[in-house]
C-alpha cells in the first residue's frame, strides 16, 4: 500500500486542541503512516516557543545558574497538553534526564532538540503510533553535515517492520554520538528525508497557511494561493525571501521524484500548494495566470562601471570579477551594455570592503566612471508560462510606468522562467502591488 509522510509545524502542535486537529487529519487517511512533528510553537502572539525556552535553560546552565524555574514552565506546558488530551503517560523521567544533561553538558543542539523529542513522544502515545527517536536514524558527520545515504539506509532498516511511526523533526546524531540539529525550520528537512527513505507517494507539510501565496500578504491584500509550482519556480521565489518551506527540504524529495503538498492544519479542506518536478505534465491543467509568483528583497547595491569601447577590451569582465573574488564577494546579477556594466550584490557583504573594491576596480580596468548606488531592491516575477506568453516584459514595464516607478535594471535568464527587475527600496511594495494587479487581478 502506498504511504504518505506528514510533517506538522510548531503552530500545528502548540496545544491540546491543535493535537486533536492533527490526529483527525492523520486518521482521516490510512496512507498517513509516518509523522514528523515539530516542537510546540506559540499559542498566541506573546507566547514563547518551547525551543526558545530550552535555549534559555541551556544559556543559564552554561553560566552555572539555576534554570529550574524556566524548566518548570516547559514541564507544565507538556503536562498540560497530556492532561487535556486525557492520555495515560508521564514524561517525568525524560524531564529529569534532560535537566541533568543540561547541568552536566549544556549543549545548544541537545537543548533545542528536546522540544521535538518530547512532542514526538506525546503525539505517538496519543495516536497509538510507534515512536522512533530521530537520533537513531538521522546521521551527521563530525562536522555536522548530513550523511543522506547513511541516513536513508538507517531509516529504512528502522521502519521496515513498523506499520506506522512518529519521528521527531529537526535533529539527529553525529557519528561521534552527539545530538546535532538542522538550522531553524529543520523539521521540514527531516520530513523530506523520511519521505525519500520510505518512497512516499507524497510528502505533506502541514503548517498555518494554505500553501504558497502569489505575493506577500503584508503587501498585497488577500493574494491568491499558488495551486501548483515546480521546484525551479520555488527556488527562484524562495531565494527572494518567499518561503514556507526550509530550503534544504527540497533536495531529498526532488531527487526521488516525490511531490510536496503544503497544507493548512486549521483548514484541512483547502487543497494547498502542490510542489512538483520540473518535468511535470501541465497540459491537463487549466491556465490560470501567466505568472506563478512575485517576490522581492531589499538590501542590494549596484556597482556601475562605464568605459568607452569596453566591449573591445579582452578580459574586461574577468578583471572585474577578479576584484570581487579577491574581496570575497559574489554577485547576484550583472547586466551589461557596450560601454557599461552593472553588478548587483548584497550591501551587507559589500560594506566592509567597499573602498577596497572601488580602489581595486580603478586599478584593474581604469573606468571612465565608477559609482556605487545603494538602496536597491530586487524583484522577481516567476512563472513557467512566461516562456510561451508574448509581451510579459512589456507588461511589467507598463505596470512600472503607470506607477511612475523607475526600473534601475532588468535581467532575464536564458530559461525565461523569471524576470528580475531592480527598483529603489521605497518603491518595492508598490511595484509588487502593480505587477500583481497587472498579471493576477486583470486576468481573473
Amino acid at each position: 500500500m502506498a504511504n504518505k509522510v506528514v510533517k506538522f509545524g510548531g503552530s500545528s502542535l502548540a496545544d491540546a486542541n491543535q493535537f486533536r486537529k492533527v490526529a483527525d487529519i492523520i486518521k482521516s487517511d490510512a496512507k498517513r503512516k509516518y509523522v514528523v512533528p515539530s516542537a510546540p510553537g506559540k499559542r498566541f502572539s506573546e507566547d514563547i516557543k518551547i525551543t526558545d525556552m530550552l535555549y534559555k535553560c541551556c544559556e543559564l546552565a552554561g553560566s552555572g545558574m539555576d534554570f529550574s524555574a524556566e524548566f518548570q514552565i516547559i514541564r507544565d506546558r507538556y503536562n498540560g497538553i497530556i492532561s487535556e488530551l486525557g492520555i495515560d503517560m508521564s514524561l517525568d523521567a525524560d524531564f529529569d534526564s534532560i535537566a541533568n544533561e543540561l547541568k552536566a553538558r549544556p549543549a545548544r543542539d541537545f537543548a533545542a532538540s528536546r522540544g521535538e523529542f518530547l512532542n514526538g513522544k506525546v503525539l505517538a502515545n496519543y495516536l497509538g503510533f510507534n515512536f522512533v527517536d530521530a537520533a537513531d536514524v538521522i546521521v551527521f558527520d563530525t562536522k555536522g553535515i548530513l550523511l543522506l545515504d547513511q541516513t536513508v539506509k538507517a531509516v529504512r532498516e528502522k521502519l521496515s517492520g513498523l506499520d506506522n511511526a512518529v519521528v521527531p523533526g529537526f535533529y539527529g546524531k553525529t557519528t561521534e554520538g552527539y545530538i546535532k540539529t538542522f538550522s531553524r525550520g529543520g523539521s521540514d528537512v527531516t520530513g523530506s528525508i523520511i519521505a525519500n527513505a520510505v518512497k512516499a507517494e507524497i510528502y505533506e507539510n502541514w503548517t498555518d497557511v494554505s500553501g504558497f501565496l502569489v505575493a506577500d500578504p503584508r503587501i498585497v491584500d488577500k493574494p491568491d494561493v499558488i495551486e501548483t509550482i515546480t521546484y525551479r519556480e520555488l527556488r527562484e521565489l524562495a531565494y527572494m525571501g518567499a518561503s514556507v518551506l526550509h530550503e534544504d527540504a527540497i533536495f531529498p524529495v526532488r531527487s526521488a521524484g516525490i511531490p510536496i503538498n503544503i497544507r493548512n492544519t486549521n483548514r484541512p479542506q483547502d487543497a494547498g500548494t502542490m510542489i512538483v518536478s520540473n518535468d511535470y505534465d501541465f497540459s491537463k491543467e487549466s491556465l490560470n495566470h501567466t505568472i506563478t509568483g512575485i517576490a522581492g528583497k531589499k538590501g542590494f547595491s549596484t556597482i556601475n562601471i562605464e568605459k568607452a569601447m569596453m566591449n573591445n577590451e579582452t578580459g574586461f569582465g574577468m578583471k572585474v570579477l577578479q576584484v570581487l573574488y579577491e574581496n570575497g564577494l559574489s554577485f547576484e546579477h550583472m547586466p551589461s551594455g557596450i560601454d557599461t556594466m552593472s553588478i548587483t550584490l548584497s550591501t551587507d557583504k559589500l560594506e566592509p570592503v567597499r573602498e577596497k573594491v572601488l580602489s581595486g576596480l580603478r586599478k584593474a580596468v581604469e573606468p571612465d566612471n565608477l559609482e556605487i548606488e545603494d538602496g536597491i531592491a530586487m524583484l522577481a516575477v516567476v512563472g513557467r508560462r512566461m516562456k510561451n506568453t508574448r509581451g510579459t516584459v512589456a507588461r511589467i514595464f507598463a505596470a512600472m510606468a503607470h506607477a511612475r516607478i523607475n526600473v534601475k535594471l532588468i535581467d532575464q535568464g536564458s530559461s525565461e522562467l523569471n524576470v528580475i527587475i531592480g527598483v529603489s527600496e521605497h518603491d518595492l511594495p508598490e511595484a509588487i502591488r502593480r505587477i500583481y494587479d497587472m498579471f493576477i487581478n486583470s486576468e481573473k
